[in-house]
C-alpha cells in the first residue's frame, strides 16, 4: 500500500494548481498587451477623450489596399502613450486592425483589474521560480500573438532606447520582426503613422513657447492636452506608405546582410520616410530672410562667381556683393506661416462671395501628396486669371500641404500688394534677364536654395495669363533654371505637377478682349485693387481644378535617355527641357475640364446660320460631346447629367449678358422655338470661352478638314496623313500635341469617333476605307470650323507681308501694320470673323511665317505658296 504524500507536498501542489489556474497555464501576461475588451467604463472614457480628433477618409482607405492576411505593425517616430492609446481606441471603433501589442510600452492604467492581478502574480511567480522576469521576446509571446492576427505598435525613437539595444543588448523589435518574416510566408506590413498638432513648420530658432511646452511636431503633455481640448480640429492623422517586410528582405541589395544590419537600414528608411512625410505637410524649417541671404551669398558657387565677376569688370568686390544683395531683396519671398493661416480664411471668404463652388479631383491631390515625399514639387497650373495665385495655395493648405513659393512677375511687387504677396510665398522675377548676367546668377542661386531647403514652387510655364483662353506654348527659361538646380544637386528628384485651373467666367474678360484686339495692357497698381471690390458682389460660376499625374524628372530620364542628367551633353539637356515643357502643356490640356459655357460658345461661334435655334445648337453640341466622349474628356457635372437643361441655362445667361440676342416673340413655354443671334461685338469674348476647351477638338478638326479637302465621299485613312501632318506643323505655335503618339493614332481615333456618330460608314468590302454620310458632311464642317479663326488671322499676316518690304516690318510697327490690315480686310468683308483680329494669333502667325522664309514682299514665291493653301482651306470652311 502506497504511502500518502506529506501534508506540505500536498499544499505545494494545491498552490501550484491554484497559481496555474489564475495564470491560465502561462506566465505570458505582459503590460505591453492592452486587450480590446477593457470594460465599458474604460472604453467610454477613451472614446470621449479622443472624440475631437477627426480622421481623413483618404488616409483610412490605405488599409483597404493591403492583403487581408497581413500582419499590421503601426510605426511612429517618438514613443508616445498618447498615440498608442489613440490608435488602439479609434481603429477598433472604425473596425480596422487595431494595435493591442506595444513594443517597448507598459500600460497599467487602462488594463482590466483581473489582468493587473495576473501580471503581478506572473512576474512574482516567475521571479521566485526562475530568478528572472518573463521576457516576451525570448518566450516568443510576440510571435505567437502576431501570428494569431493581433496588430502591434512600435516607436522608432525613445530615450535610452539605443543605449539598451547597443550596450545592454536588449532585443531590437525591428530585428525581431525581420527574423519572424524570414520564417513565415504571411507578409508583415509596417504602417507609418504621423499625428499632427498643427501645420506650422518648425523654426530654425524655436520660440519660447516651443522651448517650454514643446514644438507642434513633438508637443509636451500640457500643450498636447490643451490642443486636444481647446483646438482639437488642429489635430489630424496621416498614414504614410506601408512597407512590406517580405519584399524588403527580398531586395537584392540586402539579401546577404545580417538581421542586425537590416534592422539599421530599415530604421533609417522608416525615419527618413516619416520625416519627409511630415515635411510634405508642414513644409521645411523656416529660416529668417537674413539666414537665407547669408546661405546664398556665401555659398561656394555664388561666392566664386562674384569674385570672378568683380575681377573681369574691374569693380570692387564689395560693390558687386552689394548689388547681389540688392537683387536678393528684390527677388526673395518673406514666407510667413502665420500670414498664410490668416490668408486662408480671407481667400475662402472671397471664393465663397464670388463663385458658386470649387470642383477638384481628390485622387489627383492624393497622388501629388504621395509624390511630394520623393522630392520638391513644382506645381505648374495653366494661367487664366489672377485668381490662380490664390486658388491653388488655398486648396493645398486645406488638404494639409504647405503653400508653395510662387514665381510672380515683378509687375506684381507694387505697394502695398508686393509685401502681402511676399508673405504668402511669392518671389518676383523680371520679364527678361537679358543683359544682366549677375541678376540671372543670383536668381538661379535663390531657386537652388529653395529646392535644397525642400520648398515646393509654383510656376506658370506660359509666362503670363492667357488672353486667348487656350494654353500658350511653354516658356522654357524658368524650366531650364530648375533643371540646372536639380543637376547641381539641389534635390534628389524634381516632381512636376501639371494642373488645370478653369472658370465658368473670369474676372478679367473685358481687359482680355481689349488686349487681344490690340489695346495696351494696364499696369497693375493699387487703383486696380480698390476697383476690384465690385467683383465681390458678382457670381462667376464654378472653379474647376484638375490635377494630372505627376511627372518625375528621374523617371523621365530613365525612360527617355537611360542615364542621369549629368551624363547628357548640352544639346540633349536642351532637348530634355523642350520635351518636358511640351509634356507639361499636353498634360494640362489632357485634364482640361469642359464647361457648358465653353461648349455653348463653340457651337454658337461655329454655327453657319445667322439665326439659330436651340435645336440647331444641340445638333452641333451632340457632335462635340461625341468627340469629348471618345477622348474620355473631363466634363463638368452639369454636362454629364441633364445637359440639355444646362445648355438652356447657359443660353439664358448669355442673353442676359447681351452676348447673344433672343429675336423671337414666343412665350417661355415654347423655349425650344426661340431664335438667337450672336452679338457681333461680343464674338471675341465668346471666342475666349470657346478656346477654353479647344484642345480636345483640334485632332478631330484636323482630321475633318483633311476629309473635306479630299472632296470625295470615299477615302482611306492613309489619304489623310499628309494633310494632318501639314496642319499640325502649320499651327505648331497655336496647339501643343502629344510627343509620344504619331499622327496616325489621332487620325484613326477621330475616324472611330466619326463612325460612332454616324458621320462615317466603313466600306463593306474594301478594308480601311470609309464613306462620308450626308449628315456627316455637316458635322465635319462644324468640327473643322474650330480652325477658321486661325486661318483668317494667318491670312491677314500674310497679306501684310505681301504689301510691305522686310525693312518696313520691324518690331511694334509690324504689329500695327498687321492690325491695320486686319481692320481693312474685315471692313471689306474679306474676313468674316471679328475674333480673327487677334493680336495673339498675329504674333503666332508671324513666328510661323518668319521661320519659313516669309519676312516681307521680297518673298513672293513663298507668300503665294501659303496664300494658295490658306485660301483653299477657307473655301472649304465657308461653303
Amino acid at each position: 500500500m502506497a504511502t500518502p504524500p506529506p501534508y506540505g507536498q500536498k499544499l505545494r501542489a494545491k498552490v501550484r494548481n491554484w497559481i496555474n489556474t489564475l495564470l491560465k497555464g502561462t506566465h505570458s501576461h505582459f503590460a505591453s498587451y492592452l486587450p480590446g475588451s477593457k470594460g465599458r467604463l474604460t472604453t467610454w472614457v477613451l472614446k470621449r477623450f479622443y472624440a475631437g480628433i477627426k480622421e481623413n477618409q483618404d488616409q483610412i482607405a490605405v488599409f483597404k489596399n493591403l492583403p487581408a492576411d497581413a500582419i499590421f505593425i503601426y510605426v511612429n517616430k517618438h514613443k508616445s502613450y498618447f498615440e498608442f492609446l489613440y490608435y488602439h481606441c479609434r481603429y477598433q471603433e472604425l473596425d480596422l486592425p487595431y494595435p493591442e501589442i506595444g513594443f517597448g510600452y507598459r500600460v497599467f492604467l487602462w488594463q482590466p483589474f483581473s489582468r493587473l492581478l495576473r501580471m503581478a502574480l506572473a512576474n512574482l511567480h516567475y521571479l521566485i521560480t526562475k530568478f528572472a522576469r518573463p521576457n516576451p521576446y525570448t518566450s516568443d509571446y510576440y510571435r505567437r500573438e502576431l501570428l494569431r492576427g493581433r496588430a502591434a505598435f512600435l516607436s522608432l525613437v525613445e530615450k535610452k532606447d539605443f543605449h539598451r539595444r547597443f550596450i545592454k543588448e536588449h532585443t531590437d523589435p525591428l530585428q525581431y520582426l525581420l527574423e519572424i518574416q524570414k520564417t513565415i510566408n504571411q507578409p508583415i506590413y509596417l504602417v507609418p503613422q504621423l499625428m499632427f498638432f498643427g501645420k506650422r513648420p518648425s523654426r530654425y530658432y524655436p520660440k519660447l513657447a516651443d522651448m517650454l511646452f514643446g514644438p507642434e511636431a513633438r508637443p509636451g503633455k500640457l500643450r498636447r492636452l490643451v490642443t486636444l481640448f481647446k483646438n482639437s480640429d488642429k489635430i489630424f492623422i496621416e498614414t504614410s506608405e506601408p512597407i512590406n517586410l517580405k519584399r524588403f528582405i527580398e531586395q537584392q541589395t540586402v539579401t546577404d546582410q545580417s538581421a542586425d544590419y537590416l534592422s539599421l537600414i530599415l530604421r533609417r528608411d522608416l525615419l527618413r520616410q516619416i520625416n519627409r512625410h511630415r515635411q510634405s505637410i508642414t513644409g521645411p524649417t523656416i529660416k529668417s530672410m537674413q539666414e537665407l541671404k547669408e546661405g546664398i551669398l556665401t555659398g561656394p558657387r555664388l561666392k566664386e562667381y562674384l569674385e570672378q565677376y568683380a575681377q573681369k569688370r574691374d569693380t570692387p568686390l564689395w560693390k558687386v556683393r552689394k548689388k547681389a544683395d540688392g537683387y536678393l531683396e528684390e527677388i526673395a519671398a518673406k514666407y510667413s506661416p502665420a500670414f498664410i493661416r490668416f490668408a486662408s480664411h480671407v481667400v475662402g471668404w472671397i471664393i465663397d462671395s464670388m463663385f458658386q463652388g470649387v470642383t477638384h479631383n481628390h485622387d489627383g491631390i492624393n497622388k501629388i501628396k504621395a509624390m511630394s515625399q520623393k522630392g520638391p514639387l513644382i506645381f505648374v497650373p495653366c494661367h487664366k486669371s489672377h485668381v490662380d495665385y490664390l486658388m491653388l495655395p488655398y486648396l493645398l493648405y486645406n488638404y494639409n500641404m504647405p503653400a508653395p513659393h510662387i514665381a510672380a512677375g515683378k509687375n506684381l511687387s507694387f505697394w502695398p500688394m508686393g509685401p502681402i504677396f511676399r508673405a504668402g510665398g511669392a518671389f518676383f522675377l523680371r520679364r527678361t534677364f537679358r543683359g544682366n548676367v549677375l541678376y540671372a546668377k543670383v536668381f538661379a542661386e535663390y531657386v537652388h536654395k529653395l529646392l535644397a531647403e525642400g520648398f515646393n514652387i509654383k510656376i506658370f510655364i506660359e509666362g503670363t495669363r492667357s488672353r486667348s483662353g487656350k494654353l500658350i506654348m511653354p516658356k522654357l527659361g524658368f524650366l531650364s533654371i530648375l533643371l540646372n538646380a536639380y543637376k547641381n544637386g539641389a534635390c534628389e528628384d524634381l516632381v512636376f505637377a501639371p494642373i488645370y485651373i478653369g472658370y465658368d467666367r473670369i474676372l478679367e474678360e473685358s481687359a482680355y478682349v481689349h488686349e487681344v484686339e490690340g489695346g495696351q495692357k494696364e499696369p497693375e497698381n493699387l487703383k486696380q485693387v480698390l476697383r476690384a471690390r465690385r467683383f465681390l458682389k458678382n457670381r462667376y460660376g464654378r472653379i474647376y481644378i484638375k490635377f494630372h499625374e505627376p511627372i518625375s524628372v528621374n523617371s523621365l530620364l530613365a525612360e527617355q535617355y537611360q542615364r542621369p542628367l549629368n551624363d547628357l551633353d548640352t544639346k540633349q539637356q536642351n532637348a530634355l527641357c523642350r520635351d518636358l515643357g511640351w509634356r507639361i502643356i499636353n498634360a494640362i490640356n489632357s485634364v482640361t475640364v469642359v464647361s457648358a459655357y465653353g461648349l455653348v460658345s463653340s457651337a454658337v461661334l461655329n454655327s453657319s446660320l445667322r439665326l439659330f435655334s436651340l435645336e440647331d445648337l444641340m445638333f452641333d453640341i451632340d457632335t462635340y460631346m461625341n468627340i469629348l466622349a471618345s477622348q474620355d474628356a473631363d466634363m463638368a457635372d452639369t454636362l454629364r447629367h441633364g445637359h440639355i437643361n444646362t445648355i438652356k441655362n447657359v443660353l439664358d445667361t448669355y442673353v442676359q449678358r447681351k452676348l447673344i440676342t433672343q429675336v423671337s416673340d414666343h412665350t417661355q413655354d415654347e423655349a425650344t422655338d426661340f431664335q438667337y443671334q450672336v452679338n457681333v461685338s461680343k464674338r471675341p469674348l465668346l471666342e475666349y470661352y470657346k478656346n477654353n476647351c479647344v484642345s480636345y477638338f483640334i485632332p478631330a478638326a484636323f482630321t475633318a478638314l483633311a476629309i473635306l479637302e479630299k472632296d470625295t465621299f470615299r477615302f482611306t485613312a492613309a489619304d489623310l496623313h499628309a494633310s494632318y501632318v501639314f496642319l499640325r506643323s502649320f499651327f505648331k505655335y497655336e496647339f501643343a500635341y502629344n510627343l509620344d503618339l504619331p499622327p496616325d493614332y489621332f487620325i484613326r481615333k477621330s475616324i472611330k469617333a466619326f463612325i460612332n456618330d454616324a458621320s462615317l460608314v466603313p466600306h463593306q468590302t474594301i478594308p480601311d476605307t470609309y464613306n462620308l454620310t450626308p449628315a456627316g458632311l455637316r458635322k465635319l464642317k462644324s468640327l473643322a470650323k474650330f480652325l477658321k479663326t486661325y486661318f483668317e488671322s494667318y491670312w491677314i499676316v500674310l497679306q501684310t507681308f505681301r504689301q510691305n518690304a522686310r525693312d518696313k516690318l520691324n518690331g511694334k510697327d509690324r504689329l500695327k501694320k498687321i492690325q491695320s490690315m486686319g481692320n481693312r480686310l474685315y471692313k471689306r468683308k474679306e474676313i468674316d470673323l471679328p475674333e480673327s483680329l487677334s493680336k495673339i494669333n498675329f504674333d503666332n502667325a508671324t513666328n510661323y511665317f518668319t521661320t519659313h522664309d516669309v519676312k516681307g514682299s521680297e518673298d513672293a514665291d513663298q507668300i503665294a505658296h501659303f496664300e494658295d493653301i490658306i485660301q483653299g482651306y477657307l473655301k472649304l470652311l465657308s461653303s
